[in-house]
């Protein structure tokens, strides 16, 4: 996750760039912020995703197969 400073760094400079506009290092470090936060997202999202299972309304595994070879491909690492 990322920390509580980035975070409040990134609505900063989106803030500054909506009102008076960003200096070339500000923009720079925007991206990378940015860039840095969607890394961290996708992980975290792929891994919530590949620890999932879906039971069906009658107690029936019914996770996808594609899903299923992942976590039995993670298992094995």
């Amino acid at each position: 996750m990322l920390s509580k400073e980035k975070l409040a760094r990134i609505n900063e400079l989106s803030k500054k760039s909506k009102s008076v506009g960003l200096t070339i290092e500000e923009a720079k470090e925007q991206t990378k912020l940015r860039s840095e936060y969607l890394t961290t997202f996708r992980k975290s999202m792929s891994d919530t995703i590949e620890h999932l299972t879906v039971i069906d309304p009658n107690g029936n595994d019914v996770t996808p197969e594609k899903l299923k070879a992942i976590k039995n491909k993670n298992k094995l690492h």
